[in-house]
Formats: structure tokens, C-alpha cells, sequence
């Protein structure tokens, strides 16, 4: 259980309360999210953003639930509604005096004289549906729970500036409630569990809410949301009261009550704890294991995907990248499965991920993203099909799945030829060296892939460092499996392939001035001396391109210039572009986002590389993990961010829990505890 305590706070202790965060999500895409103090600061923050089914895609529908306790003679002790705490002058009158995750679950405690209360929130599984409940732990028997829910339906990337629906209505029958739009939505419903529950309507207030985090990114920060009255039920002592927020049918909704739900909810996660990894059991890897379960996702848009899997057997399975507004990127999820799935003992989740994108191959390629509330994948990505080798090649390790192996072995083999003779994006091997080529005007096809209108921040046309130690690892891989499976001939063929690669590679990349690897060669502006973490992935990977006489001054060279506590820069602080923090509207963050921003995720190549240069020195490994373990109680507390700032003190940045992230500090705790 994580806790923080705000009861000695000074004052810049409790601007946590309005920059920190928390999330809780529903196995769907979507998610709950917010500040610790109960503001709404970003587009994406809200009680309940329902993952729906194509076009709409993930959706803010309960924006925020402003609760206070309310007493006989009528004053008000507001827990976090919009007014009270939205200004951080206002963070000092805010009862809140302890946040913690019980199993990932946030509950607040809230104190001011007598009163105790007590809130939780979890989303039900598989289900578009929070549930709310509250607990008065000490004060009168007399008091009341005030609980006002404020809406604006939109897509959850649109602007908080766009207009509210003209027509919203609140419908009443017996103990259930809907806010209806008349819009695209489905309507919102509302169940209240308690006793002596009463609704006051007000006829539909506004309310103008400034978003802060918005603000500071550059973006529309003015919106409003609208509510229909607030409810007030008594609140007897000890004696949990429950609101449920949902866009499922109320058949679904009733058919869980809240007590169920949490009950089953947290036998859910005491499972994932037990099936993952010893290693991951203890605090650090246990919370690194609840928040992995974050990111492993069924895509509920892909409605004949899923029919297509069901019928072979299988299951649908994705992962989002990260939260609050990436989809499923294939990069991510193949570089994240093995921390995801494999060290957290989902082996048959795995399985299903990896069936599923080997459907979606194209020319050879995995989609690189599925945009929000569409069908089809996008196909721009010269580095996610070489990941998918990679992932596989993870899984059948811990699994001895050769089964999935042999059934895959057709893809991956047309994968590999389409490769070698030239597909789409301009991704092709270079007959003149065997390495292998990719780039093609207005495409980003390396995982460093801003680009601000027709600016491209961090050009790696032509042979990147970490595309050619990917390539050489999965001609290496499929050739071995081809090998087992008694396909000598074919093998062979692949092996020759490698072997070329691997020479020219050796020939072409080593920087001799740097005493380290050039980041793209034959680029548009010739051989990119740039230093950067890319070139670790020439030792990390199993198969490894590099001559093993150049590991120790790569990795030397990395833990100089580029390492941190929570990850690697994307660029030497020597070059001349280097950017030391990521702030700023889209254009100045594109513009840093690899250009020295740390990256959490990198932290796992190097230390692979590390330990192929250090293999004696796990514990000295452990450690750099240390900071991660820190990074737990702040930002997204009890995740890790996608990025942070260059510099100290290294401010969390980007997604506010990445999967990448999480699974490579999860995956490289259980390396580093094996002897």
C-alpha cells in the first residue's frame, strides 16, 4: 500500500495536490483519472471516460463528481468540488490529509474537526463503469453526503472549449438516472447506492472551469460543464455509500453491486500478484505489477477482430502505450509484452497479443498505431515488425509455445521477404551492404518520430543504428526456428543474410572519434555522429551486431553522457540541439521531445548492455532501478511517466503512466534479482 501524507504539508507539498495524480482503468481503454485534490487541470481528467465502440472511441462522460459533507444547519465541508481547490491558493482549506493506493485502488482520507470520511474509486472490469463509494469513519450521526456530477461529453482529445450539447436532460424512473445528450453518446447512467436518497434539480447549472494543465501546454484551457442538480443521502457510520457511473445497459450495471465489485475487484489483483514472478511480488515489483494490468487492454472497438479471435480459440488482446491519450502502438506494445505479460505470469495473454498483430500484417509490417475510434491500422513504422521477432522470441523462451511458434513461422517469413526485397515506407536492404534502408518524404518511421507540421525534428532517413541491430536479431532468430523445424535450406539463406549485415555494420557504423556508434548512416546529410541511446540496442539485444570488442566503450560512453535515475537522454548534452527540459506548447515539446528528454523505457536496453559488459555486477544493475522505485509516490502515483526533463531534478513529463515504462523497469527488477 502506498500512502502519502499531507497532514505536515507545507505549502509546497500540497501543490502536489493539484500536479500529481492518480488513474484507475477498466481492462477496455478506458480509464478514470485526475489531480489528488479533486480539480479538473487537463482535458483528459474525469471519473469516467468510456471506451466505446467505432467511431467514437474513448470518451470523457462523468466529468467530475464535486462531494462535500453537509450538516444540519446547513454549512457545506467540500471534499473536492471545482471552486474550492481548483486555484492553488485554495489548497491550504482542502480536508485532505492522506491519499493511498489500497491494491492500486485510490482512497482519499479526509479530516476537519470530528469528521472522518473516507473515498475509493474503482472501475469494473471489462465494464464502462465507475464506482464511488464513501465511508464515514468518525463524526455525527446526522450528516449528509452532497454529491453533485457535472458533464460534458466529447471525444476525449477534443478541446474543453468545444460547445455543450444544447439539449442535455436528466431522466428519472425509480432509483435510476440518465443524463442524455440527444447526441451521438449513449446517455449517461447514475445508481445511488444507499438509503434516504434525494435528488434536488436546479433546472441545469453551468459551470466555467479554468484547465490549468491545459493551459500551460499551449492549449484551449476555458470549458464548461453542465449539471443537473446533486444528490444528498445520509451517511450512517461505517456504512459505505456508493454512486455508480456507467454507459453499459442497466442490466449489466445492476447486475454488480458495490460491495461485488470491490470484492471481486481486489481478488483480481491479489491473483496478478500471484502468478507474477517471485521477484515481482515484494513492494516495488508488486506495484509494478498492478500497474502493468493497466496497459493489457481488449480493444472493445474492433468488434470483428474479436469475433475473428473467438472463433480460432482466442481472445483479443492490445496494449495501450500510455495514458491519458495513446492508443495501441505496435512499437510498444512488442518492446513492452515481455515486462507486461511474461514476468507478470500472463503467458496466455501473450499468446493472444502476439496471434492478434500477426493477423494484422500488411507487406510485410505490423500497424505502427490504431487511431482513436477506428478499425484500421496505420502502417508507418520500420522498427515495430522487427520488435514483434523479438517479443516472440521472449515468449516461446518462457513458455516452450512451439506450437504458436509453427503457426506464426508463415508470417514471419513473409515478413522477412517483403523486407528484403522492398515494401512500403521506402523499407528495403540496400543490395550494395545487406543493411537495411528506410524513409520516404513526411514519414517518421523510427520510434524518435517528432515531426511539427513539415519540420522533422530528429531526421533518421536512411540506415539507422537500432533498425540494423533489430534486423540482424530477427534474421538470426527466424533462422535458428527454421533450423528446428527442419527447414535447413531456408535457414541457411537467412544466416548468409545476417552475416553480411553484420559485417557491414561493424564496417560502417563504429565512430572512431566518438568511440561509439553513428546514429544513422547514408542519411540525408551523410553519417549522424549524433550520441544517443540508439546504438545500445547493437549489444542489448540477443544477437547482438556489434563486435563484442566495441561493447565496453558504447556502454561507457551511454552511462557518461546519457544515463540517469529515471532513464536515458535522447541526445548527448554536448550536442549543439540538445534540449534540457520539456515544457511549453506542442511545438517546443516536439522540439526536445528526442533531443535530450529522458526516456524511462531506456532503461532497459542499457542495462542488457550493462550487464553483457558487466555480467558479475547485477546488484550494481539493481540499483539504477532505484530511482523508479521513487518516482512511484509522484506524478502518476503508483505508475512511471513516459519522459522527464533532461536535467534535475528530472520533472516527470509526457503520459502520465506509459507502458514501456513499466514494463521495462518490471522486466529488468527480475533480470537483476536472478543470479
Amino acid at each position: 500500500m502506498r500512502t502519502i501524507d499531507f497532514r505536515a504539508a507545507d505549502a509546497t507539498a500540497r501543490r502536489r495536490l493539484l500536479h500529481d495524480q492518480w488513474l484507475v482503468t477498466n481492462g477496455l481503454g478506458g480509464f478514470a483519472s485526475g489531480t489528488l485534490s479533486g480539480a479538473v487541470t487537463w482535458r483528459y481528467h474525469g471519473l469516467l471516460v468510456s471506451a466505446l465502440p467505432a467511431p467514437l472511441g474513448r470518451t470523457v462522460m462523468l466529468n467530475h463528481l464535486a462531494d462535500a459533507m453537509e450538516f444540519p444547519d446547513g454549512r457545506l465541508l467540500r471534499l473536492g468540488d471545482l471552486g474550492a481547490v481548483a486555484e492553488e491558493e485554495d489548497l491550504a482549506r482542502n480536508p485532505l490529509v492522506e491519499f493511498q493506493l489500497d491494491h492500486h485502488v485510490p482512497v482519499w482520507r479526509y479530516e476537519a474537526g470530528e469528521v472522518v470520511v473516507e473515498k475509493r474509486l474503482l472501475m469494473a472490469n471489462l465494464q464502462n463503469a465507475v464506482h464511488v463509494s464513501y465511508t464515514l469513519r468518525a463524526g455525527p450521526a446526522d450528516l449528509r453526503l452532497r454529491l453533485r456530477p457535472a458533464v460534458h461529453f466529447r471525444p476525449f482529445e477534443a478541446a474543453v472549449s468545444t460547445p455543450l450539447a444544447t439539449g442535455y436532460e436528466l431522466r428519472l424512473q425509480g432509483s435510476r438516472y440518465e443524463i442524455d445528450s440527444h447526441e451521438q453518446y449513449p446517455p449517461l447512467r447514475l445508481l445511488l447506492r444507499a438509503a434516504d436518497v434525494r435528488f434536488a434539480y436546479d433546472g441545469g447549472a453551468t459551470f466555467d472551469v479554468h484547465y490549468g494543465h491545459d493551459a500551460a501546454r499551449g492549449y484551449e484551457s476555458r470549458g464548461s460543464l453542465w449539471s443537473p442538480g446533486f444528490f444528498s443521502v445520509a451517511l450512517p457510520l461505517n456504512t459505505p455509500v456508493t454512486l455508480v457511473a456507467s454507459t453499459d445497459e442497466w442490466r449489466t450495471i445492476e447486475a454488480l453491486d458495490p460491495e461485488t465489485a470491490h470484492a471481486t475487484e481486489l481478488e483480481r489483483r491479489q491473483r496478478l500478484l500471484r502468478i507474477a514472478h517471485p521477484a515481482a511480488r515484494e513492494a516495488f515489483g508488486g506495484a509494478l505489477v498492478l500497474a502493468a494490468d493497466q496497459f493489457v487492454i481488449f480493444p472493445i472497438g474492433r468488434i470483428k477482430d474479436a469475433a475473428r479471435a473467438r472463433a480460432m480459440g482466442d481472445e483479443l488482446r492490445s496494449v495501450i502505450a500510455g495514458y491519458h491519450w495513446f492508443t495501441d502502438w505496435g512499437r510498444d506494445t512488442m518492446i513492452s509484452l515481455e515486462g507486461l505479460t511474461l514476468a507478470t505470469g500472463r503467458t496466455q495473454e501473450a499468446a493472444w497479443i502476439l496471434r492478434s498483430f500477426a493477423n494484422y500484417v500488411r507487406d510485410g509490417l505490423i500497424p505502427n498505431l490504431f487511431p482513436e475510434g477506428q478499425n484500421e491500422g496505420l502502417y508507418h513504422t520500420a522498427d515495430a515488425t522487427l520488435w514483434f521477432f523479438h517479443a516472440l522470441d521472449r515468449y516461446v523462451a518462457v513458455t516452450q509455445d512451439r506450437e504458436t511458434l509453427r503457426a506464426l513461422l508463415p508470417v514471419l517469413r513473409d515478413i522477412v521477404d517483403h523486407h528484403l526485397r522492398g515494401t512500403r515506407f521506402g523499407i528495403h536492404v540496400d543490395p550494395r551492404d545487406g543493411l537495411l534502408a528506410q524513409g520516404e518524404a513526411g514519414y517518421q518511421l523510427t520510434w524518435m518520430d517528432a515531426k511539427v507540421g513539415d519540420w522533422v525534428v530528429t531526421p533518421r532517413r536512411g540506415k539507422a543504428v537500432e533498425i540494423n541491430a533489430l534486423w540482424f536479431n530477427a534474421l538470426q532468430l527466424l533462422a535458428g526456428w527454421l533450423r528446428e523445424e527442419g527447414y535447413g535450406e531456408p535457414a541457411a539463406v537467412l544466416g548468409e543474410h545476417a552475416t553480411r549485415a553484420a559485417t557491414s555494420f561493424n564496417q560502417r557504423f563504429w565512430n572512431a572519434a566518438n568511440h561509439c556508434l553513428f546514429d544513422v548512416v547514408d542519411g540525408e546529410q551523410g553519417d549522424d555522429p549524433a550520441i544517443r541511446p540508439n546504438q545500445l540496442f547493437a549489444i542489448s539485444l540477443p544477437h547482438p551486431i556489434l563486435a563484442q570488442e566495441h561493447w565496453a566503450a558504447v556502454v561507457d560512453v551511454a552511462e557518461r553522457e546519457l544515463l540517469t535515475p529515471v532513464g536515458l537522454r535522447s541526445l548527448s548534452p554536448r550536442h549543439k540541439d540538445y534540449k534540457p527540459s520539456y515544457t511549453g506548447d506542442l511545438r517546443a515539446r516536439d522540439a526536445a521531445y528526442h533531443q535530450g528528454t529522458v526516456w524511462a523505457w531506456l532503461i532497459g536496453p542499457f542495462i542488457d548492455a550493462w550487464l553483457k559488459v558487466h555480467p558479475q555486477k547485477r546488484a550494481d544493475a539493481r540499483r539504477l532501478l532505484d530511482g523508479f522505485s521513487a518516482h512511484l509516490d509522484h506524478g502518476c502515483v503508483g505508475s512511471i511517466s513516459e519522459v522527464f526533463d533532461a536535467e534535475p531534478p528530472f520533472t516527470d513529463r509526457g503520459c502520465i503512466a506509459q507502458a514501456w515504462s513499466v514494463a521495462e523497469v518490471l522486466r529488468c527488477l527480475v533480470l537483476t534479482s536472478q543470479e
